[in-house]
């Protein structure tokens, strides 16, 4: 028998607790995989490639604060800015659903266009869109979910605004990081509302990515000491700033992760110790043949590192399967849209199941090593 040889059949002498610490190893690495790739998506959500050149504002005392539709004549004479429209947000139910997983947003469909401009229209017409009033543009996942197609009528109970809308499907587009949305006409929603003269927030196209920062410190003077002042920011900080809302998603995520690899490592010390424990006869033998303390070590090493690597290989790949087969949207109600287990990831679990192999060696092989050969044959298996 080679070294290899007597190293696994060592491993596997007590397969249920192999099978045992395997699973337990495959389940934290899991859970840790999970924890992860769900802080990495509420804390960097996707971005477009037309993210760089978006900016929006909003009313500086609170999101949830409308801004005057005036203000729109004096954006437009800020230079660098290609497009602006209307950007608000409507928030309602969706036909019978106590909880609508997209959004609708009020926008100037004329002005939209020259906004979003990565979407491609694939069902219908933009030019319909913009001649019915009454007309919506909705995503593909959206109308894939809901079995729907250009012409059909959306209907929805408000909820931030006490109006409902009864809009029609004139366009479908897709090829955005988000293809839910519903984008209705903002003069709709004025006209329900009584003539609104409001509007949620400010949704702006720059030249390019250089004049932006120059671009959202023009509009925020542009409305200094006003009755309502703004705070602009880049489409991605505005994302991050809803994210925020859940709270330290960081702090929360690294806590659990930090007890899950506490019990992870638990788990492969009390394996390796009850394992060695059971062997210190045999291993007193070999050291009397003439095996050295650092040749002992290999072998406990390797074993404990052996059952780490199985059940990181089993835990991480199982996990990568099952997020990457099941419908997530329609799971969490359209809550996230992405949850992708990344490369980094995975090898960031590896490493750490490979570091509590290696940690959970270091006492069982101190003992073996202060171990006497006399008091390792006096040991009782």
């Amino acid at each position: 028998m080679n070294l290899l040889g007597f190293i696994a059949r060592n491993a596997l002498r007590n397969r249920r607790r192999v099978l045992l610490t395997v699973s337990s190893v495959a389940v934290s690495c899991g859970v840790l995989v999970t924890l992860q790739t769900l802080q990495r998506e509420l804390t960097v959500p996707p971005e477009s490639e037309g993210a760089s050149l978006r900016v929006i504002a909003r009313n500086k005392v609170s999101i949830a604060q409308p801004l005057p539709a005036r203000q729109l004549a004096v954006i437009e004479r800020i230079p660098g800015i290609v497009a602006v429209s209307p950007f608000t947000f409507f928030g309602g139910l969706y036909a019978d659903e106590k909880a609508t997983g997209f959004a609708q947003f009020g926008i100037d469909p004329e002005r939209f266009r020259g906004i979003m401009v990565e979407g491609r229209i694939v069902a219908g017409d933009y030019e319909g869109f913009v001649a019915d009033r009454n007309g919506c543009m909705v995503g593909s996942d959206t109308v894939e979910r809901y079995k729907l197609k250009v012409g059909d009528h959306m209907r929805f109970t408000g909820t931030f605004y006490p109006v409902d809308l009864d809009l029609r499907i004139s366009a479908v587009f897709k090829g955005t990081v988000d293809d839910r949305g519903v984008f209705f006409h903002h003069k709709l929603l004025d006209a329900a509302t009584d003539g609104g003269g409001t509007v949620g927030t400010w949704y702006m196209r720059v030249e390019s990515a250089g004049v932006a920062p120059r671009v959202i410190a023009a509009v925020d003077k542009a409305f200094e000491n006003s009755s309502a002042e703004v705070r602009t920011e880049t489409e991605r900080a505005f994302q991050m700033g809803f994210m925020s809302m859940l709270g330290d998603v960081k702090a929360l995520t690294l806590s659990v992760s930090s007890v899950v690899v506490f019990t992870l490592m638990l788990v492969t010390m009390s394996t390796m110790s009850m394992a060695i424990r059971e062997r210190f006869r045999e291993l007193a033998v070999l050291k009397a043949l003439g095996f050295r303390r650092r040749e002992l070590f290999s072998f406990i090493l390797a074993e404990s590192f052996g059952l780490s690597f199985a059940g990181a290989v089993l835990g991480i790949a199982g996990t990568w399967l099952f997020w990457s087969s099941i419908n997530l949207q329609k799971l969490t109600a359209g809550f996230l849209i992405y949850f992708e287990v990344t490369p980094r990831i995975m090898a960031m679990a590896g490493v750490v199941a490979a570091l509590l192999g290696i940690v959970s060696a270091i006492a069982p092989a101190v003992a073996v090593a202060r171990m006497s050969v006399v008091d390792g044959l006096k040991t009782i298996d």
